[in-house]
């Protein structure tokens, strides 16, 4: 192994990008790199990107700025990276508008960094000849990337996501992910499967499927025949130690009545569905090309409500895109009305060079977005007050997930995703409790582990409970 060097990887914006900053993080281990937690002592900085509105991109700038001047006052100089989907949007136009960037990657291409890192490290500081892929590599990116270690799994935690599909198709009218991402790619069936199995051997319960467009995953299974997320799902469910399931994002469009069906038949599949809506308006999605309307939305909300009476819906929101008026507005607030919210994502729209909309008649005024914006977040806070309220006095399973503030507090995950703060002992991360929650604040909920007890689940499939006194297997 090369001399140990320190890398620091900071994520912008989604789940995936979690992900890959895991997987770049495991694939320059090889080469000596160890992480650190801070950009400040870091030989390595890679910022990984977003590109999915403006704010987002200008973060990074905003970032990239403040690392040149900290390596300026330090009279240090340390290489820089920027991956992800600013990297390949923008490409060479970074390092013609931030100085100090040695490389410029794009998220299809980061298997390729130990050999990337190295050409840049040749090049001595010449900044002015950074290095740019941003091209789609013929390869899988995911048949060159190594496995993480075991000790970097229990570092992670005992819940993971894993990447099961990437890039998109829709072509949403605001959105540049078919351009940064690329079209829909499937991974295998059986190179997920391997992947999962590593992380339950290292202690992992709970699994979080990703992609652009999860619910439209079509890979091949073993027999060389498309298998679809269901099958995916089940696969998953039956490795040993995994006790939970979640996918994220999903389309209306793929939201078939299979899927549907494996809320009610798969126990370790969560009560928690994220599916995106952007508008209550019929008029404006199908400006947004989102190939649903709102009685879509509805019919599919009704069918997993008849499954699943306890499911909790997550979606995503855009207001003022252009041409939206307000009775437009109106009707993603009644939409909202009627489906309720555990938790939500809104955003005011963001211009996105290249993609339809931006160049779209309408644009709505930045003091209408803002007054949209602020009506939205308000009803949508309240119906997430209204839901985590509604679980006081109730028993959730939580997934014990890392030491909380204090000594002797905990944080866990709900079926729901909350955030639940308990009294426990450190061993029990890793762990299943039933906890009866009592309090509800603005940004967790907190509770009592009933009887003192953990359970956890064992790879014969079976749980057994255990007290604080004995030792917990993590």
């Amino acid at each position: 192994m090369s001399e140990t060097r320190k890398l620091y990887v900071r994520s912008f914006g989604c789940q995936m990008n979690v992900y890959d900053a895991q997987r770049m993080t495991d694939t320059l281990a090889k080469e000596g790199y160890v992480e650190t937690d801070s950009p400040d002592d870091a030989d390595l900085v890679i910022l990984n990107t977003c590109h999915i509105r403006e704010k987002a991109a200008e973060k990074v700038y905003s970032e990239l700025g403040r690392l040149k001047k900290a390596q300026e006052e330090a009279g240090r100089q340390q290489m820089v990276a920027v991956a992800g989907c600013v990297a390949q949007a923008e490409g060479a136009e970074i390092l013609k508008r931030a100085r100090g960037v040695d490389l410029v990657v794009g998220p299809q291409s980061y298997h390729k960094l130990p050999e990337l890192v190295a050409d840049a490290q040749r090049r001595g500081g010449n900044r002015r000849a950074g290095i740019v892929e941003t091209e789609f590599p013929v390869e899988d990116k995911f048949d060159f990337l190594p496995p993480p270690t075991r000790a970097a799994i229990n570092k992670r935690g005992p819940a993971a996501f894993v990447t099961v599909q990437e890039g998109c198709d829709k072509f949403c009218t605001f959105c540049v992910v078919p351009y940064t991402r690329g079209a829909e790619v499937s991974r295998p069936l059986p190179k997920i499967l391997d992947e999962v199995i590593r992380l339950a051997e290292a202690g992992v319960r709970e699994v979080t499927l990703i992609g652009q467009n999860v619910n439209a995953y079509h890979g091949l299974d073993a027999a060389g025949r498309s298998a679809n997320l269901p099958e995916l799902i089940r696969r998953i469910a039956d490795v040993p130690g995994i006790a939970r399931v979640r996918y994220t994002t999903s389309h209306p469009r793929d939201m078939d009545d299979e899927l549907i069906g494996l809320h009610r038949d798969l126990p370790a599949l969560m009560p928690y569905l994220h599916l995106p809506v952007q508008s209550g308006s019929n008029r404006i999605l199908a400006a947004m090309n989102r190939k649903h309307d709102r009685e879509l939305f509805f019919e599919i909300v009704d069918k997993v409500r008849a499954v699943r009476p306890d499911i909790a819906f997550s979606s995503d929101f855009i207001v003022g895109f252009p041409g939206e008026t307000d009775a437009d507005f109106a009707d993603t607030m009644d939409l909202v009305q009627r489906v309720g919210f555990a938790s939500a994502f809104s955003f005011k729209y963001s211009s996105r060079p290249g993609t339809p909309a931006a160049g779209m008649d309408g644009q709505v005024p930045e003091e209408e977005k803002s007054a949209r914006i602020h009506a939205l977040q308000a009803l949508l806070d309240s119906q997430r007050l209204a839901f985590d309220t509604a679980c006081q006095g109730r028993v959730l399973d939580i997934l014990i997930e890392k030491p909380g503030r204090f000594p002797g507090q905990l944080i866990g995950r709900s079926p729901y995703l909350q955030s639940i703060v308990v009294d426990g002992p450190v061993e029990a991360i890793g762990t299943l409790a039933r906890v009866e929650v009592h309090g509800v604040s603005t940004r967790n909920l907190s509770g009592d582990i009933r009887g003192g007890e953990f359970f956890v689940e064992r790879p014969a499939r079976e749980s057994r409970f255990i007290g604080q006194s004995e030792k917990l297997e993590a």
